[in-house]
Order: C-alpha cells, then sequence, then structure tokens
C-alpha cells in the first residue's frame, strides 16, 4: 500500500513549489486575471523549480524518474496559489510526459530534450473538442493513413499556447481508436484561431485550432509508425493532475474563508461562531480530505502499472470537481457580499473552480 509520509525529496520539491504559489503565483494572481496575461518571468520562475526536468530519467536529460504521486503533490500546491499560472508552467508536460508514457525510444531521446533544456518554451497538446457530449475515447478529429504520413483533420478547443508553439500533440481518432500524434507548430494546415474568453483561466491563453489536412509522418504517431498505444496511461494521468489542481484551489478557498469568518463580526459574534457557518466549514473540509485521499490512491495505482488506475482517476476527478465547485460557492457564501467583489480573490477561485468538470487534458503528471 502507498505511504502517507512523503519522502525526503518529495517534502523538498513540495516545499520549494509551495513557496513559490504563495509568494509568486498568489501575489500576482488577480493582476494576470484582470490582464488577461502571465508575465514570462512568473512562469519562468515556476519553471526553474525543475518539477518537470525531475520526473524525466537521465538517459532523456533529465534528473529524475516519472512519479504520478509526486505529481499530485506537486500540481496541488501549485493550484493552491493560482490555478492559471499552475497550468502555464506545467503545460509543456502536456507534451512531454505522453511521449514518455507512449512514445517510442526514439521519440523520447529525440523529442523530449529540447523541451525541458534551458528555460520554458511553448511545447503543448490538443485534446477537447467543441462537444456538449465530448468524450476523449469518441473523437471527431480524425487520423488517415495516406501512405507514409497521416493526414490530421477536425478542430480542437482549449489549447494552451497554441499561439507560437513549437510543437504538440494531438489526438485524433484512427480507425475509431484515439491515437496521439506528434505535430510541429509550423505544421501546413494547422490554424491558430482566436483566443477563447471564458469565465475563468482568464490569465491563460487558450485557444481554437483548426486541422485542415495536417500531414505529418508516418513515424510521428506517438510509439512510432504502425503500432497502437494505449491511451489508458494518459488520461489516467490527466485526471489525477486535474484532481489534483481542484483540490489545491479547493483548499485554498477553504483556508482564506476560514481565516474571515474568524475575523469578522456580524452584530457582535464571529462569523465562524454561526452555527450554519461551522457546518459549511466542516463540510467543506472533510470533502477535501476525502478526495484528496482518492486522488493519491488514484496516482499510487498508476505509478503500480494497474489496470484500474485510469477507473480511479476518473472517480477522483469527478469528486474533485464536485468538491471544487462546492467549496469554492461556499467559499463567496462565507464571505457573504464580500464575496462577491474582486477585493476577495474567492470570486476568481469560484469561476475557476467552475470549470474543472470541462478541462479535459490541460494538465498531466
Amino acid at each position: 500500500m502507498y505511504s502517507f509520509q512523503p519522502s525526503e525529496e518529495q517534502q523538498m520539491l513540495v516545499g520549494a513549489i509551495k513557496r513559490y504559489a504563495l509568494d509568486d503565483l498568489r501575489a500576482a494572481a488577480r493582476d494576470a486575471d484582470e490582464e488577461g496575461r502571465l508575465p514570462p518571468e512568473l512562469i519562468e520562475k515556476g519553471w526553474e523549480l525543475g518539477y518537470l526536468q525531475a520526473s524525466i530519467p537521465e538517459a532523456y536529460t533529465g534528473f529524475g524518474e516519472r512519479s504520478a504521486v509526486t505529481g499530485v503533490l506537486a500540481a496541488e500546491e501549485m493550484a493552491y496559489g493560482d490555478l492559471s499560472g499552475a497550468l502555464a508552467v506545467m503545460t509543456p508536460g502536456l507534451y512531454t510526459t505522453p511521449i514518455l508514457l507512449a512514445g517510442s525510444e526514439n521519440q523520447k531521446k529525440e523529442l523530449i530534450p529540447p523541451v525541458i533544456e534551458m528555460e520554458w518554451k511553448p511545447y503543448t497538446a490538443a485534446l477537447m473538442e467543441h462537444r456538449l457530449d465530448f468524450d476523449p475515447h469518441e473523437l471527431e478529429t480524425t487520423a488517415t493513413l495516406d501512405g507514409d504520413a497521416y493526414v490530421l483533420t477536425g478542430e480542437k478547443i482549449c489549447v494552451p499556447f497554441a499561439e507560437g508553439a513549437q510543437g504538440l500533440i494531438v489526438y485524433a481518432a484512427l480507425e475509431s481508436v484515439t491515437q496521439g500524434f506528434i505535430v510541429p507548430g509550423d505544421a501546413d494546415g494547422l490554424k491558430v484561431g482566436e483566443r477563447h474568453k471564458l469565465l475563468g483561466l482568464n490569465a491563460l491563453p487558450l485557444y481554437p485550432l483548426d486541422l485542415d489536412g495536417v500531414r505529418i509522418p508516418k513515424a510521428n504517431r506517438l510509439g512510432g509508425g504502425d503500432a497502437e498505444h494505449d491511451m489508458a496511461p494518459i488520461l489516467a494521468a490527466s485526471n489525477v493532475a486535474l484532481a489534483a489542481m481542484a483540490i489545491g484551489v479547493s483548499q485554498a478557498a477553504l483556508d482564506y474563508s476560514m481565516e474571515y469568518a474568524k475575523e469578522r463580526e456580524v452584530f457582535g459574534v464571529k462569523v465562524a461562531q454561526k452555527q450554519a457557518i461551522a457546518f459549511f466549514i466542516a463540510e467543506m473540509g472533510t470533502s477535501i480530505e476525502a478526495i484528496r485521499l482518492l486522488v493519491w490512491e488514484a496516482a499510487w495505482m498508476s505509478d503500480q502499472g494497474m489496470a484500474e488506475a485510469y477507473k480511479q482517476s476518473y472517480l477522483a476527478l469527478s469528486g474533485a470537481s464536485d468538491t471544487a465547485m462546492m467549496v469554492t460557492d461556499r467559499a463567496v457564501q462565507i464571505l457573504g457580499g464580500h464575496g462577491y467583489i474582486r477585493e476577495h480573490p474567492v470570486e476568481m477561485w469560484m469561476r475557476n473552480g467552475r470549470g474543472f468538470a470541462t478541462f479535459s487534458g490541460l494538465a498531466i503528471v
């Protein structure tokens, strides 16, 4: 069974990320949300913490081994500071982690080092499509084998840093089976649309993509050539990442609203002493703790290569999405009228928290 005690290395990494999340991401979050832009130096500082590099083996110029458990610990702390900033810092992992999980040895050696060496670079992935019943196992974007190449056709939405991306992984249906395809950012037929305007994640640049007969070499299929790769580990890694981030946002909202309730007086009584508020806080905390354990278990199962990891990760994300919506909404309620104004961050956390049910493919560990 997995341990509840992080290793010394995990504690050091998570501690560094927590300081960055509070001192840098949290401090810049409001201005970034208002301006719709994350300062490049803020992203670079998070990148220099080396979380992604530490999850890549030395054979591919990293300095560690991938661990989904370490990943969810890091993702939660990062999102505790700010979700948009966390997703931005971790975006290159959308490209490298699927290659690490499902790529051929040649793909790992050739494609991972340019991403993790030196400064942060815009490498990304495109999974989501504009459908109410979106299912990653039933994509409308298609891949068709044409001689020694695959031709990609379709539309994607919510692709982070698509404008100017140096490379991306596009997921498409090949004979009704979802597969990943490595696409250069300047490929012919790849068109980036106008930036999305969403309820939340205002600071994170998200774009639609139009793939109009994008032709890539056969070797650019994840795994290389004709071999079909398993999507379950990739989806599991994405689900647990998003679930951990949802818990991070939820914990931030709980901590902030609880401190407010302890200090704020209404008619001579601390808000936290009111029974309804106390019940709110207790239920918020209970839900967070319960789902956090589910996330850890799903990550551990992923590290063990267990077949049930995908199912468990789906349950974790489903529970974490509901928890984030409940907790952030109640945080706004606890602050009363103050919860609805931008002087406090809870309204921003509520807007961000509302989207977890639709953030498929925006993070991976």
